[in-house]
């Protein structure tokens, strides 16, 4: 299976200790170059983390449409959906609203750090997603509170 992952659900998994957790569902993960910069450009969740053995750094092949979609996107969100195309990725994990709409118009299929998190629970990598979205939101994720409500009461847990 060929995942393509973005920064952000790097850095939320690494900030709560389950960075694993995409090992585990996926084996693999694949990050684009930009990527890796932008989480080794400060030393804090995911720095350590994202020198695993199971993330790999390939770079973009082409980069025809890279300046079109830094119109609206940053340069990782932006080669994430590049490289995902490029190597016809299973999934793709964005988490910033745009980027995920621009992923899934492009025929990609996109999913979020909250859907890692409930493919963990559904298959017992887990047990309660609640905690570990709490402990997010501490470390700096956000959500909005209609998301964080909707999502815990949709899976059972508010």
């Amino acid at each position: 299976m060929k995942i393509v992952s973005n920064t952000t659900p790097i850095i939320s998994l690494a900030s709560i200790g389950k960075l694993n957790v995409l090992k585990e569902l996926f084996g693999e993960i694949i990050i684009p170059q930009s990527v890796y910069n932008e989480i080794k450009a400060k030393e804090s969740y995911g720095y350590k983390e994202v020198d695993s053995d199971y993330i790999k750094v390939q770079a973009i092949k082409g980069t025809k449409y890279r300046d079109l979609l830094l119109n609206q996107l940053d340069l990782g969100e932006a080669e994430t959906i590049i490289l995902a195309t490029e190597i016809n990725a299973d999934y793709v994990i964005i988490d910033d609203n745009i980027g995920y709409k621009i992923a899934r118009n492009s025929g990609l299929n996109v999913i979020r750090t909250l859907s890692v998190l409930l493919k963990a629970k559904d298959k017992g990598i887990i047990e309660e997603i609640k905690p570990l979205l709490d402990e997010m939101i501490l470390k700096g994720r956000w959500y909005s509170k209609k998301v964080y409500e909707s999502f815990l009461k949709k899976i059972g847990e508010l």
